[in-house]
């Protein structure tokens, strides 16, 4: 009797919850939540306690306020990021091709409005600019776009994700977590309850830049705690050394993700390229050591950093002429001439 009364009453408060924050009712968003929450958390856990134990860091902070301040500074960076990147979008496929179905609109108006000027005498207008990556969609569709990036002969059934039932361009794939096709798809994130693609991947880099640096910078400041030779308290002690082993686990991931993705960026490629290459019928006759997709280092760096402009850009399969190109081996003059950049 009492047992059911509780359940009821739980239930009856549940409801009423999700009925005033209608985020909790989904649980995915609600174990998102959770999760933002939880790191928010352990981020003022470990500041928190360092400015509470540590009285050598309060003195320095009273004598050079700068050096906390430029602390504090990266840790609300981090924590911004971390926000601004699993809101982002990631890149998808369906949100791409309604650009260019829009844009298939415009420009059948615009032609449309052009004919009826040239008809009345009227001065022409100017024709339709769809941008760099949506170039010439005014008078093809989805499918002939992205059939254009494969090889001539490719099916078409082959190109088709049987769970969005829409064709994806080359390096898209279907992200079973997100329920969603991705371009550039890398990787599903669980820290941070989203994708990464094409549209956040860059966002992704700099929150791992900022979240190693401040991981690194809050274990040193554990680390010169604990070797001061100042009078405390030996639980005081415990907790610093309890919460330095996982930060210090913590660091190593971070700084092995950073390099991993900095070498991805480097060479143009994904994880999920890289993790599945012999998967991928794209990428299954290319030799390893060859990144069909790279353009050199400097344009590398420069469409991942500059790029970002448009999330929606696609990126067909390069031609036998130059996947031979690229796995040409390298020589002295390449290196003189830059070939690697």
């Amino acid at each position: 009797m009492v047992i059911g009364i509780c359940r009821s009453f739980r239930d009856r408060a549940l409801d009423r919850c999700y009925h005033c924050f209608s985020c909790l009712s989904d649980p995915a968003r609600r174990s998102s939540l959770v999760l933002k929450v939880t790191l928010v958390m352990l981020h003022l856990v470990y500041v928190g306690i360092l400015f509470l134990f540590d009285s050598d860091l309060i003195d320095k902070t009273k004598k050079e306020p700068w050096y906390t301040a430029l602390y504090l500074l990266l840790f609300f960076a981090a924590l911004v990021q971390y926000f601004i990147t699993s809101g982002s979008s990631p890149g998808y496929v369906l949100d791409a091709m309604r650009v260019v179905n829009e844009t298939n609109v415009i420009c059948k108006k615009s032609s449309m409005a052009k004919t009826a000027s040239s008809k009345n005498g009227s001065l022409p207008v100017e024709g339709c600019q769809s941008g760099r990556n949506f170039q010439g969609t005014d008078s093809t569709s989805w499918t002939k776009l992205v059939m254009d990036m494969y090889p001539p002969g490719t099916s078409v059934r082959s190109c088709i994700c049987s769970y969005c039932n829409v064709e994806q361009p080359p390096r898209a794939k279907h992200c079973y977590d997100c329920d969603k096709c991705v371009l550039h798809f890398d990787h599903h994130c669980v820290w941070l309850g989203t994708c990464i693609g094409q549209g956040n991947h860059c966002k992704f880099w700099w929150y791992i830049c900022e979240e190693s640096a401040l991981c690194l910078w809050t274990g040193i400041l554990y680390i010169t705690y604990l070797k001061a030779n100042t009078s405390r308290a030996w639980w005081n002690d415990a907790i610093a050394i309890l919460l330095l082993i996982p930060l210090s686990i913590f660091i190593v991931f971070l700084l092995l993700l950073l390099f991993f993705h900095s070498y991805l960026i480097l060479t143009n490629q994904t994880t999920y390229e890289l993790v599945r290459r012999r998967r991928i019928p794209y990428l299954r006759g290319i030799p390893e050591r060859v990144y069909p997709f790279s353009k050199g280092v400097c344009h590398n760096l420069y469409d991942f950093c500059c790029g970002g402009s448009n999330i929606y850009s696609l990126e067909p399969l390069p031609s036998a002429q130059e996947l031979e190109e690229k796995s040409r081996p390298y020589t002295c003059l390449d290196v003189l001439t830059c070939r690697c950049c």
